[in-house]
């Protein structure tokens, strides 16, 4: 499955804009070190209608290793950042979880239709 890096960011908005790449990677840039900044500084970043990045800090629990039963051991607690999308960004998505979905089932009774001998 494809995936948008920050390179194709910076081509769309520049074909968009007509502004040189070169400036608009340096403004994404920015854009993307303020807001880790912030974060490693414990400040929440909201963005209306895309989402709220908010530091974290996990709690410690005990780990496992598959490859040695019997042992365990403690994993600290750790800085982590949570997302919790907006109310835009979640209505899309959500429309493409119904797309899904819907592409699933009928793809469940193709399958499905083709194994009776139709």
């Amino acid at each position: 499955m494809p995936k948008l890096t920050k390179r194709d960011i910076v081509v769309s908005i520049s074909n968009q804009t007509g502004m040189v790449q070169h400036q608009v990677f340096d403004v994404v840039q920015r854009t993307l070190d303020k807001i880790t900044d912030s974060l490693a500084n414990n400040i929440p970043v909201e963005l209306r209608n895309f989402g709220v990045f908010q530091p974290r800090l996990t709690k410690p629990r005990v780990g496992r290793n598959p490859n040695q039963p019997g042992s365990s051991f403690v994993i600290p607690p750790r800085a982590t950042v949570k997302f919790k999308a907006g109310k835009i960004m979640r209505q899309r998505v959500e429309q493409l979880s119904r797309q899904l979905k819907e592409a699933a089932e009928r793809k469940t009774k193709t399958a499905a239709g083709g194994q009776n001998g139709e």
